[in-house]
């Protein structure tokens, strides 16, 4: 929890800083995430991840990759020293 509020610090910190030089900043905080390495984990472990999310699953590598996609696209050139939570709610509770 931390180390994700000092991301957010940093990224609105640096956000201000470049605003003006078209330099956008934002930052990403996934929740678990599918990928290769934690399917090695045992399966109670990663049923256990994936309840601590309220949408009862882990986040796919592509889910995350289609939120950094949009915030390096045209599409949201007017966003910057946002965090994204890709969490399935996590963070909401």
């Amino acid at each position: 929890t931390a180390a994700k509020h000092g991301v957010l610090g940093l990224t609105r910190s640096a956000a201000l800083e470049f605003a003006t030089r078209g330099v956008r900043i934002n930052a990403v905080g996934p929740g678990y995430v599918e990928t290769p390495a934690m399917r090695k984990l045992p399966a109670s472990a990663r049923a256990q991840m994936a309840a601590s999310h309220p949408m009862g699953r882990m986040a796919t590598r592509e889910e995350v990759a289609k939120t950094v996609a949009f915030l390096l696209s045209d599409d949201s050139s007017f966003t910057t020293g946002a965090f994204y939570s890709i969490d399935g709610g996590y963070t909401a509770r």
